[in-house]
């Protein structure tokens, strides 16, 4: 299936349905984002980031939520 084809079945979706798909792609969305992140900590790709955050935070730069 295309892009095209997914996007014009999209189109013929009735409100009910397209609204419990957004509310599946929103979940699918936010696992995958979960994993990259996951992943990129896990290969050191933060640690730059988060070393840079701890500096602030010792420093007093950061404020409370």
């Amino acid at each position: 299936m295309t892009i095209q084809e997914i996007e014009q079945a999209i189109t013929e979706l009735d409100p009910d349905e397209l609204a419990r798909l957004r509310e599946w792609f929103d979940e699918y969305y936010a696992k995958k984002w979960d994993e990259q992140i996951e992943q990129d900590a896990d290969s050191g790709r933060l640690d730059k980031l988060i070393a840079e955050v701890d500096e602030e935070y010792n420093a007093g730069l950061s404020k409370p939520l």
